[in-house]
């Protein structure tokens, strides 16, 4: 029984690693949709609710400059996507806001 918590702890510490890291390389083609940004780069670990709905976002991030410093920063489990800079950013946070609910 020991074994099989041990294994299951393993696997999912390898899942959740896949998600986490320091930093993506990632950069968005200059004319990159927000959605397509959102696509490329975030729903490896952030799968869309529905097809209208990105993810449920909390009322303290639920503004254009809190997100961008979020995706731009990272966090313990998110890469920092650091090279997705100025008309890019704006138009990710603009995808996520539109495209979320906030709660």
């Amino acid at each position: 029984m020991k074994k099989t918590h041990f294994l299951v702890a393993v696997s999912a510490l390898f899942i959740l690693a896949g998600c986490g890291g320091s930093s993506s390389d990632y950069s968005p083609p200059a004319d990159a949709s927000g959605e397509r940004i959102f696509s490329t780069a975030c729903s490896e670990c952030h799968k869309p609710l529905s097809a209208n709905k990105a993810m449920i976002l909390s009322e303290k991030i639920a503004n254009k400059e809190a997100i961008i410093k979020k995706f731009q920063s990272g966090s313990m489990r998110m890469p920092a996507f650091k090279n997705i800079q100025g008309e890019a950013a704006d138009r990710l946070a603009e995808y996520i806001l539109t495209n979320s609910e906030v709660k």
